[in-house]
């Protein structure tokens, strides 16, 4: 039997076949090896070493060339866990009209991870068609989420059974879970109680916990405080698409959780609606952004999906670029001097 090798390569996760050198993955890559230098690990691997340097499962690998003009990427890969991904927008697989449709969606919206839901009606179609035939498990991460539980214990279960799925599957995903335990049916806002609870049972047994909270700055950091790997707090309910209602708590949030981390992820999640929900999240200094119901049920989803890639991209920019300051007054951008002048505002002699 083949043994599949999970590494890193430039920021994306990525299976070769066990055993694999440097040289090996260049050649299934169809790169030359005259033209690319190679890093595993942060360590220089020299070209005469590639066809005896052996990789390792979790290894990181950058495989560089040289480019005009001293460019450079406008932004680095950011970390959950001990992971790396460049996408900073997550998406869900729900309320789409049709597999064909959501594979279609994933893929234009630029993601790297996606949550599927650990339940039966979520599994299958009408026609008998189970989801994962429309998701490339070796492109992107699964994110199994307990949507749905209204207990500790429910979300545990399902958690577990995900990691089951998933580990029979080989993706990277399988010690994941999207915590959610909700608390009232008709806002779908978490019970902070039963989620701590569950947070901290599921750390117990192994699981990397990403976990949805409100935007209640002192339950977030007990959830980091309990072994969250990543807190993502509501911008609004569930599916409402109100955008980020609350975004001094979101600062808050960022604050508090990123203080002695700054690289710990911080990601919104619930309630976006359209591209300029999303860009409001990353230019508050959020990590990433998940969504679903703002694409599945938009007038044109595939539209939309692209339109929310773009958006991420240009929230992140306009954070890491930093705003102007807001000012009461206006502030010329043209210079004055020079400026021929024949009478002041208010018809006086100039």
């Amino acid at each position: 039997m083949q043994t599949i090798l999970e590494i890193q390569v430039n920021g994306t996760r990525r299976r070769v076949s066990a055993p694999a050198t440097v040289a090996h993955l260049l050649r299934e890559l169809g790169l030359d090896a005259r033209r690319v230098a190679v890093e595993v690990n942060g360590q220089l691997v020299p070209r005469t070493a590639h066809a005896q340097h052996r990789l390792q499962p979790d290894d990181v690998v950058e495989v560089v060339t040289l480019v005009g003009g001293g460019s450079e990427p406008l932004d680095r890969p950011y970390r959950i866990g001990q992971r790396f991904f460049r996408s900073r927008l997550i998406v869900g697989t729900g309320k789409y009209a049709s597999y064909e449709l959501m594979r279609d969606c994933l893929a234009a919206s630029g993601c790297e991870i996606v949550t599927v839901a650990v339940r039966r009606e979520r599994l299958y179609d009408r026609q008998g068609r189970n989801i994962l035939d429309f998701l490339d498990l070796g492109r992107y991460t699964i994110l199994p989420n307990t949507a749905g539980c209204y207990s500790a214990a429910d979300a545990i279960r399902h958690a577990r059974l995900g990691r089951e799925i998933l580990e029979g599957l080989g993706n990277p995903g399988a010690g994941w879970v999207k915590l959610e335990c909700l608390g009232d049916p008709k806002t779908l806002l978490p019970d902070p109680v039963a989620t701590l609870e569950a947070t901290r049972e599921l750390v117990r047994d192994g699981f990397e916990v990403l976990v949805y909270t409100s935007d209640d700055p002192v339950v977030a950091r007990l959830l980091k405080q309990a072994g969250a790997i990543s807190v993502m707090p509501a911008g609004s309910p569930i599916g409402s698409g109100q955008g980020i209602l609350n975004p001094n708590n979101i600062r808050i949030i960022l604050e508090y959780l990123k203080a002695d981390d700054p690289e710990y992820p911080v990601i919104v999640d619930a309630g976006v609606g359209t591209a300029s929900d999303v860009t409001v999240a990353m230019e508050l200094g959020c990590d990433a952004v998940l969504l679903n119901t703002g694409i599945a049920q938009a007038r044109d989803p595939l539209r939309m999906a692209h339109a929310m890639r773009l958006a991420c991209e240009a929230g992140r920019l306009a954070y890491l670029a930093g705003r102007i300051p807001k000012k009461l007054y206006a502030t010329a951008s043209s210079p004055l001097e020079g400026l021929i002048v024949s009478a002041a505002p208010g018809g006086a002699s100039a």
